[in-house]
């Protein structure tokens, strides 16, 4: 497992559209085959416009794919609600 912090800056409006998705039986499978989802922390900025998530990540490939349009079942979400998205390796000091 690797901790990765994701920052996701979403179009105007479609906050309820994201959560509605992640919360779905359908987000939620995907997101268990990236990460274990009971480690995962999240925040949404006070505008709604960006969102950040704290997750242990169990495949990295996986995660890309959920991010970047390859996975099928995110992808038209993705295209209609993400702006971009920042990943970041999380390290202790």
């Amino acid at each position: 497992m690797k901790d990765m912090l994701v920052v996701a800056k979403l179009n105007e409006g479609k906050f309820e559209t994201f959560m509605k998705f992640m919360q779905s039986d359908e987000g939620i499978a995907e997101r268990k085959k990236v990460a274990d989802l009971s480690k995962t922390l999240g925040t949404v900025s006070p505008d709604k416009g960006s969102v950040m998530f704290k997750i242990s990540v169990h495949d990295e490939n996986a995660l890309r794919s959920f991010l970047d349009g390859s996975n099928p079942v995110s992808s038209p979400i993705w295209d209609n609600v993400l702006e971009s998205y920042e990943i970041f390796e999380i390290t202790k000091v």
